[in-house]
């Protein structure tokens, strides 16, 4: 069973992770993996913060000269502010006149829409900085970098992976499943907003200017596709085995996402079904992918999925973000110390972030299908992975050959 674990806060010394399940024989490109890390923290809109971290995964266990062994992988992801912040998250025991850094006060004016204060109360803090470092989409850093090894271990199976940003406030795509995956992987990587339309993305870019004059946030969405992924990931047999529902909570999981859609999306709630389904026809002749279904489906309304499980069309997964918490006018809270009313508490924060959840959304969307790659095929190695999985490919090319 392939599965991780992230620690740390987003002004402590470092975030950790530790990714299990991976099987030997896989090597690892950490250029590849600092380069997702950049990726999450670009984008028009994004706060001070990424201007002060470079951030780069330092593997401690589980690889040998690069190559995976089968154990445990532990990555380190230093914060380079933890110079700044040492008295203020200080470990061990409180901090001493010589422990360097800034003393800051308690934060006791939570933010709406954040976890300040379900968080407080929950776990009987006084301080809701115990709240909000963990909280924090800094974390996400960890999963981005988890997401990239996963990703990896996809492409040997020739699984790839993209995104593109569908909308920000009112600026949006008329249609974001008519973007192909070719279309999102031709994004520049220099794009603001990794939108495919240049148009709309001067639109986005406007929406966050007016935010940031207004002292306000702004949310929005985007897309990830993933094409080459086997057919019969996941399964129909029970709930919680169904790939759908999987990747909907990987991706609800991202701090701020508040709904997720498969293929159409809310979409499908508007067609009828003889619109709105995928048919099935006869195959058009050629080569196809390694272990793809020979039959021709002329639309992707289905996202890439039917009853919990992959059907060798693109996968096709939305998400949804609400603007951040953090307002630098911010909204009516209260003070709990004294139970008056106050404005929320300000934290260093972005203006809009749609770009960055994007990355790690395709993280999360790597990491589930990483998963069920190795439910479906198992093996110890990747000599053993990948005899399995092409086993099945020539077994399915068999199945559909013209008689």
């Amino acid at each position: 069973m392939l599965r991780f674990l992230t620690a740390g806060e987003s002004h402590g010394q470092a975030l950790v992770a530790i990714l299990e399940g991976l099987p030997a024989g896989l090597t690892i490109d950490f250029d590849g993996v600092t380069n997702e890390l950049r990726r999450r923290q670009g984008g028009y809109g994004r706060g001070r913060r990424m201007t002060i971290e470079s951030d780069r995964a330092q593997a401690l266990s589980g690889v040998r000269y690069g190559i995976t062994t089968g154990g445990p992988i532990a990555l380190n992801i230093p914060n380079k502010d933890w110079d700044n912040w040492q008295r203020t998250m200080a470990v061990e025991s409180a901090p001493t006149p010589e422990t360097p850094g800034v003393d800051r006060a308690a934060v006791t004016r939570p933010r709406p829409g954040h976890a300040d204060l379900a968080g407080v109360v929950k776990y009987g803090h006084d301080d809701i900085r115990n709240v909000l470092e963990r909280a924090s989409a800094r974390e996400t850093a960890a999963r981005v970098a988890i997401g990239a090894i996963c990703r990896q271990l996809l492409k040997e199976v020739e699984a790839e992976i993209v995104s593109h940003v569908a909308s920000i406030g009112p600026a949006a795509l008329a249609d974001p499943l008519s973007v192909t995956f070719e279309a999102a992987r031709q994004i520049p990587s220099d794009s603001p907003l990794h939108c495919v339309d240049p148009e709309i993305e001067r639109q986005m870019i406007v929406a966050i200017d007016q935010a940031r004059e207004a002292g306000d946030t702004m949310g929005g969405s985007f897309e990830v596709i993933a094409r080459g992924v086997p057919v019969g990931l996941g399964s129909h047999v029970q709930w919680d085995r169904k790939l759908d529902g999987r990747l909907a909570q990987a991706l609800m999981s991202i701090p701020a996402i508040k709904a997720v859609g498969i293929g159409r999306g809310p979409g499908v709630a508007a067609l009828p079904g003889s619109r709105l389904h995928d048919e099935i026809l006869p195959p058009t002749g050629g080569g196809g992918r390694p272990g793809a279904i020979p039959l021709t489906r002329p639309t992707n309304n289905a996202g890439g999925l039917e009853g919990g499980i992959t059907n060798g069309e693109d996968l096709r997964v939305s998400a949804y973000m609400k603007p951040i918490a953090t307002l630098m006018k911010p909204l009516r809270s209260v003070d709990l110390t004294t139970l008056e009313i106050s404005p929320a508490a300000i934290e260093r924060s972005d203006v809009s972030a749609v770009p960055a959840a994007a990355v790690v959304g395709e993280a999360m969307v790597a990491i589930v299908l990483a998963q069920a790659l190795l439910e479906k095929f198992g093996g110890d190695s990747l000599p053993e992975l990948l005899d399995n999985w092409r086993g099945f490919c020539a077994r399915t090319a068999a199945r559909f050959a013209r008689p």
